[in-house]
């Protein structure tokens, strides 16, 4: 988008962009509507998939604000290092996004670059992830709505929202993407801070995501800890160890001395 910048500052006015990232599409269409281009072209794919995308087209298609937040809300939805919801793809996300448009301000004010995800913030976008999973639910707390769907609709765990924590983080994650770096694109010298505010930590010399405040369920949740126990629980079964009675769930059947 650099180049795309000192292209225009030429003079050039019809620019072409040859790409097979969708990211590039997905980052040209927010600056058309900004840059002193009439068009900006997009060369896209291969073979019968092989395509011209006007950038400038999609931008007036679609509004100014949606264009303008069109890289957080990819980010947000799953991209190359912010994780997507589970079975949940891109045309679903974009759907929810057209009937809830409250989704929009929200996005808007956090591609200003915050310092951080406000709670308010957090409302409307758990409201927009509750909406993905489940488009009749008038939930509008994501820990709810995972109840409501596990114990009430039979859902699968791989098919509910994530945690109120774990979608904070990932929340922040995605902001730190779309906002911070793709939201500064046309800067040579973009200003990036510590990815350790934003939903990462260091794990010696790279990083890793920070996936939930919350300890993990098999060290809180006891009545979820089960041995797999055929002759007899002792030694290294793992109720002795929690000092807990086994239940149902274990491979005794509970039935063990």
């Amino acid at each position: 988008m650099v180049h795309v910048l000192d292209a225009c500052s030429s003079g050039h006015r019809r620019i072409l962009i040859r790409t097979n990232d969708a990211d590039v599409v997905v980052l040209a269409v927010p600056i058309a509507e900004n840059l002193p281009a009439d068009e900006i072209w997009i060369s896209y794919g291969t073979g019968k998939h092989f395509r011209h995308l006007a950038a400038h087209g999609i931008a007036r298609k679609i509004g100014q604000q949606k264009a303008k937040t069109l890289p957080l809300f990819h980010a947000i939805t799953g991209c190359d290092t912010v994780s997507l919801f589970g079975g949940k793809g891109k045309k679903t996300a974009w759907d929810v996004w057209n009937v809830y448009p409250a989704l929009t301000n929200i996005l808007c004010r956090l591609m200003s670059m915050p310092e951080k995800v406000e709670d308010n913030c957090m409302a409307v976008i758990e409201r927009f992830v509750v909406l993905l999973y489940d488009r009749t639910s008038a939930i509008v707390e994501v820990n709810q709505a995972r109840k409501d769907l596990f114990s009430k609709k039979a859902r699968s765990l791989g098919n509910i929202p994530p945690t109120r924590a774990a979608l904070e983080q990932h929340t922040m994650r995605a902001v730190f993407q779309g906002a911070y770096i793709w939201g500064q694109v046309l800067l040579t010298q973009p200003v990036i801070p510590s990815p350790s505010a934003w939903g990462w930590e260091e794990d010696g010399t790279s990083w890793k995501p920070k996936w939930a405040t919350l300890p993990q369920a098999k060290d809180s949740c006891y009545e979820l800890i089960h041995c797999g126990c055929k002759k007899g629980c002792r030694g290294r079964c793992k109720c002795l160890k929690f000092n807990l009675d086994c239940t149902g769930l274990c491979n005794c059947g509970g039935n063990c001395n």
